[in-house]
């Protein structure tokens, strides 16, 4: 037996016929993608509320974008379109179809009413939103521990087997975070320790007291400033790269292939990371004690009259050695925490590109924060024991 001709474009896509008090919706013609303006328009201009029977036996094509406008224009007024539609594929009879039609439109019901089970977020108010955010605190704290665990159980495999160290990646780390980092740590430091001496020398010209500038900045830049403003550049710079890399790599899957492959992903990455930065911190405060003196060397002359002599003479009296110590003294730590958390946020990153974005300005903020509250235990810790 021949098909039967396809519906006219222009011909109406149903019938709605009224029978003994039986109201039936009789679909016919083509019901596909390309004809849903029209179906739409013609399906909006017509009360579909009243239960009625749907007659599927005039249909020639249809697909699952014309089962889901069906279905919708189905729904009560004020219903959400996800469970009205739904509900309205249960309360019609659905009649005339044929096994593929009907599968269909069963599937896509299916589907809508899988949406309108999900409930709604619940709206959390003050208490249960600082409880939800204590709570991702400690999951986050959590596991950055976790991940220094596991750092430090590699460190002790280089330990016993140093040829398992991967040194061209860590002479490779050595520069990115070392040397490409000596100018901008040696810039800022050296334009922070002229802004120090010339807000000190502020106040100490109104009593006379010029020369004590230098006791102020070498002691205050060598054993806080100048550790802190490095570490919160190196977070910014350093940690962000690292959450950057490693996220990149596994959202390209090459983590997952130094796993397939037998090798520790920690061992590979992680560890010449960690062990880089810890080198190089201190060196770069080093250097940024040194700028720091030296901007603030070329600003008391012209406006304190203290000659590079004096300023000299005074620097070694007033700062001990102690001081320096100090501040060389936090950049290891420092340094382990910044690589933890930007390795740590690159390898278990989403696996998308937005995720990466996140992540690497997550990471600098808990650097930068990790930071201070490091430098706050250190001074709690120092002065108590009187150094």
């Amino acid at each position: 037996m021949p098909a039967s001709p396809p519906a006219p474009s222009d011909s109406p896509p149903f019938t709605l016929e009224s029978r003994d008090g039986q109201r039936t919706l009789q679909l016919t013609g083509a019901w596909r993608l390309t004809g849903l303006e029209r179906i739409e328009a013609a399906l909006a201009a017509h009360d579909l509320q009243e239960p009625l029977t749907i007659d599927g036996s005039g249909l020639l094509e249809f697909d699952t974008a014309a089962a889901l406008v069906l279905l919708r224009a189905l729904r009560p007024v004020g219903a959400t379109a996800a469970a009205a539609a739904a509900a309205a594929a249960t309360d019609a009879r659905m009649a005339g179809f044929n096994a593929v039609h009907a599968r269909l439109l069963a599937q896509v019901a299916a589907h809508l009413q899988a949406q309108a089970a999900v409930p709604p977020p619940p709206a959390r108010r003050l208490l249960g939103r600082l409880g939800l955010a204590t709570v991702e605190l400690g999951e986050l704290l959590a596991g950055h521990l976790n991940f220094l665990g596991a750092t430090l159980a590699a460190a002790a495999g280089v330990l016993r087997r140093p040829g398992r160290l991967r040194v061209r990646e860590l002479v490779v780390q050595l520069e990115q975070c070392g040397l490409s980092a000596l100018p901008v740590v040696v810039l800022v430091t050296m334009l922070i320790g002229v802004v120090f001496t010339y807000l000190l020398g502020l106040q100490s010209e109104k009593y006379g007291a010029n020369i004590f500038v230098v006791d102020g900045v070498g002691i205050g830049m060598s054993r806080e400033l100048a550790p802190i403003i490095v570490a919160v550049i190196i977070a910014g710079r350093s940690g962000a790269s690292f959450t950057a890399q490693l996220g990149s790599m596994r959202l390209t899957e090459e983590i997952d292939a130094i796993r397939t492959m037998g090798l520790s992903p920690q061992l590979v990455l992680v560890l010449p990371r960690v062990l880089a930065l810890m080198l190089m911190l201190p060196l770069l405060v080093f250097a940024g004690d040194a700028a720091s003196l030296l901007g603030s060397l070329l600003i008391a002359g012209p406006m304190l009259d203290i000659a590079p002599v004096a300023f000299v003479a005074r620097l070694r009296e007033a700062l001990d050695l102690r001081h320096v110590l100090v501040g060389l003294a936090k950049a290891p730590v420092f340094a382990l925490f910044i690589a933890l958390i930007g390795a740590r946020m690159g390898m278990t990153v989403g696996r998308d590109t937005r995720a990466v974005g996140a992540a690497t300005t997550s990471t600098v903020v808990q650097g930068i924060v990790a930071v201070i509250v490091l430098d706050a235990a250190f001074a709690v810790l120092l002065q108590a024991l009187d150094w």
